[in-house]
């Protein structure tokens, strides 16, 4: 064989070596992995907000559909993702130079159990927590969703990179 044909050879099998496991979004799928099963987040967070426990699960998935080649399912996936809203709160951040409240933060917490069936290592269970300020003369009512959006985006980020980036 000539040297180009053994150099043509080599190549096409280090890149058939190297399907499957990496996408261009920096996601590192387990080789075998087809699918993900994302459960909805119930909320248990002491104050409710009606819209987040569907809204965190819909940015989830649409975060994996769009950045993986993984099927997302309603039974059992390879990877599976499910947890809980613990907390969602609004208190004081910042106070002005008279002492009285310049700055209220928003906090969204939730914990989360990720499975890898194919690499049990890779499990974990952890707390995610986010948040955002905005200022004390705004009305919560008026700001809240713009907040939430921002924050849960941050949430999905985070449980994105930790169950699939391997940075």
């Amino acid at each position: 064989m000539k040297t180009r044909e053994i150099f043509s050879l080599l190549a096409c099998l280090l890149l058939a070596a190297c399907t499957g496991g990496y996408s261009f979004t920096g996601a590192s799928i387990p080789p075998g992995a087809t699918t993900i099963a994302i459960s909805t987040f119930p909320n248990y967070a002491s104050t409710v907000n009606p819209q987040l426990s569907q809204k965190l699960t819909d940015e989830l998935i649409q975060m994996f559909s769009s950045q993986t080649p993984l099927n997302v399912t309603s039974g059992e996936g390879d990877l599976q993702i499910s947890g809980e809203i613990t907390g969602y709160d609004t208190r004081a951040s910042a106070l002005s130079s008279s002492d009285e409240v310049s700055m209220n933060r928003l906090t969204i917490t939730i914990k989360v159990k990720f499975v890898n069936t194919l690499d049990p290592e890779a499990d974990f269970e952890q707390q995610f927590s986010r948040y955002r300020d905005y200022s004390a003369s705004q009305d919560f009512s008026s700001v809240e969703s713009g907040l939430m959006s921002e924050i849960v985006t941050e949430l999905c980020e985070d449980i994105f990179n930790k169950s699939v980036v391997n940075w």
